[in-house]
């Protein structure tokens, strides 16, 4: 379906893929990953014939239809529906001639190909695809126009689902869609019945929707059989091997050149000699394993202790206009170290609820207590705009630090996770997942109780989304969490709360149950807590208090091993990196040993973390059904 062969790349002089060579077979789904920045959409753009390659061709077969969503959303008076349908330009072509063709050959012709592409379905098959996409009936026929941006982007999608193209590009569609949107993306991509190839970040889409993967990394295509969780077990075994073979190489290399400098003047080994220097002429060289680690994120601790119930909710009910409320009935409470992911599809109300905890809007009707001298970190996808565009990290943290040594404001940036060059760049010149970063570290700066995100990771990379979970989990206080990546929620919080029809409500469900829910696979998921249990309200939280402080414990050691497996892993990478430079043998020998006991030691500790993690967690899972 898919050949590239010898193919370069190279913007604004910097080459991005030197000479790669890639085969998709067709009806593959491949997700392609790699460092944000490596040049994935630039491939893109190469595939589509928008930008010629350096070197190389692309080769699809003959009358491919190749289809990417649109730059730009659609923001016409054209329904929603419309748009859709007419996505699909042989059938509106089509149609539009079967309304003024008067030969009759060529009305049976057009009539024939109709019912051979299935055009009469056409528009239940559109508004199908808009409903999984978040549009209700009442929307599909409204204009395009008086949608926001990302809800534009939306109907992009679905027009390019709709046209069904032979090769299928998505360039990281959940970035403007909900946790829902996703799960149904995910089912879609799946069943879909030509290739696809994905740029995503996200492990459960590539995990539930990818058969392959291809990784781009050191301006290399790799392809990968299997799921993303496969794919990273292979890397990490051909790498460790790498560095094994590149090891054993450079000894054998070692003793052969010193065999030679030795003998390589006497007349008796000269024959030797000379059949080592051909030899060494000979030898390949195993390259070593490049390893660009992605810098950690830290959130600082609170600096006071502040006693639950940190925030409690009472009959409340919040808007933005008098006498019309967005949620109402709002009956909660958020304690000092609850873990809460808010779910429900776009527009029920989410990003209002995180506005009212964090203070940014009031209760219209009942009561809102919150605990004296809380203090709230609030971080949205919106606020990248409030960035000063000239100003570059150290001088927004030095705002905030107005009489610190340099050294001190510095130090203060390089826990958000950004580089010596990256501090000293305009924030209108870092790429999403910087600004992402420098936005979490203003955000968390006067050491906040209680964190809220609201969608953290639309621009992080895998590692970055894998820093993001380890400084949540390191973080010692309350977490509100709105995201499209299921793996960081279940990575992360203990308790799900879903917002609907007007209210938010305890779900008692795990994140596969309301798959199951969202996508109709099972008519036994389980729903919102029912309001009408025989324990009052007031029990209902009392008992919920008990059985959390009970956990608490448990789930604390849960959550530090979970650190401490994550920093493991860092450092065994690192000391990788280093046992992987050939000079340390001979230049350094005592410290190359004293590296190897210590990989020796941290590989131990970790697979010893690991148990302990197993173990304390199914004592956990165990103690919660209870």
């Amino acid at each position: 379906m898919l050949t590239l062969s010898e193919l370069s790349a190279r913007i604004a002089g910097r080459l991005l893929i030197d000479h790669a060579t890639l085969s998709l077979p067709e009806g593959t789904k491949a997700g392609f990953v790699g460092r944000n920045g490596t040049g994935k959409s630039t491939l893109f753009r190469i595939i589509t014939g928008d930008l010629s390659p350096e070197t190389g061709f692309v080769t699809v077969p003959r009358n491919c239809r190749i289809g990417q969503v649109a730059q730009e959303a659609p923001g016409t008076e054209e329904p929603l529906i419309d748009i859709v349908l007419n996505a699909d330009l042989e059938r509106t072509r089509l149609m539009q001639e079967a309304d003024t063709a008067t030969d009759p050959h060529r009305i049976a012709e057009i009539q024939t190909r109709l019912v051979d592409i299935d055009a009469h379905s056409a528009e239940a098959r559109a508004a199908s695809i808009l409903s999984g996409l978040g549009f209700d009936n009442e929307a599909q026929r409204r204009p395009a126009s008086s949608f926001s941006g990302g809800w534009r982007m939306r109907v992009a999608l679905a027009a390019v689902l709709f046209s069904e193209p032979d090769l299928l590009l998505l360039d990281e569609p959940t970035n403007y869609l909900d946790l829902e949107g996703t799960l149904w993306l995910e089912e879609y991509v799946r069943r879909y019945p030509h290739t696809v190839l994905i740029i995503s970040h996200d492990r459960d889409l590539l995990n539930r929707a990818a058969t392959s993967i291809v990784h781009l990394d050191q301006k290399k295509l790799t392809f990968y059989r299997g799921s993303f969780d496969q794919f990273e077990r292979q890397r990490a075994e051909a790498r460790e091997l790498q560095t094994k073979m590149r090891t054993k190489q450079l000894a054998q290399r070692k003793h052969m050149e010193a065999f030679v400098e030795r003998f390589r003047s006497k007349a008796s080994k000269a024959r030797q000699a000379q059949s080592r220097i051909k030899a060494l002429e000979r030898m390949g060289t195993v390259a070593a394993v490049v390893d660009d680690n992605v810098l950690g994120l830290n959130f600082p601790e609170p600096d006071k202790k502040v006693a639950s119930p940190i925030i409690a909710l009472e009959q409340a009910a919040v808007g933005y206009a008098p006498g019309a409320p967005i949620l109402n009935g709002l009956d909660l409470r958020i304690d000092a170290d609850d873990r809460i992911a808010l779910l429900g599809a776009n527009g029920n109300g989410k990003s209002t609820f995180a506005k009212l905890i964090s203070g940014k809007l009031h209760p219209e009707l009942g009561q809102m207590t919150r605990a004296p001298n809380l203090k709230i970190g609030y971080f949205a996808q919106h606020q990248l705009d409030d960035l000063v565009p000239a100003d570059n990290a150290v001088q927004h943290v030095r705002k905030l630090m107005p009489d610190a040594p340099e050294g001190k404001v510095r130090g203060r940036v390089a826990q958000m996770g950004l580089s010596t060059e990256k501090m000293n760049t305009p924030a209108k010149d870092l790429s999403g997942g910087e600004k992402a970063r420098l936005l979490m570290g203003l955000a968390t700066f006067d050491r906040p109780n209680l964190l809220i995100l609201d969608e953290p990771t639309n621009h992080l990379d895998i590692d970055s989304r894998s820093a993001l979970i380890a400084a949540l989990n390191d973080f010692d206080g309350a977490v509100i969490l709105i995201s499209h990546d299921q793996h960081l929620i279940a990575a992360t919080v203990e308790r799900l709360w879903l917002v609907r029809d007007g209210t938010v409500a305890t779900y008692e469900g795990d994140l596969d149950d309301y798959r199951s829910l969202i996508i109709g696979g099972s008519k036994s998921a389980r729903k919102p807590k029912d309001q009408a249990s025989n324990l009052s309200k007031a029990e209902l939280r009392r008992a919920a208090a008990e059985r959390r402080k009970e956990l608490a414990p448990l789930k604390k050691k849960i959550n530090g091993i979970e650190s401490l497996t994550a920093k493991l892993a860092m450092q065994i990478q690192h000391l990788d990196a280093e046992l992987a430079d050939p000079d340390i043998y001979e230049n350094e020998p005592e410290k190359a040993a004293e590296i190897v006991l210590k990989h020796s030691a941290a590989k131990k500790q970790l697979a010893e973390a690991e148990d302990e993690w197993m173990q304390l967690s199914d004592e956990y899972e165990a103690a919660k059904v209870l």
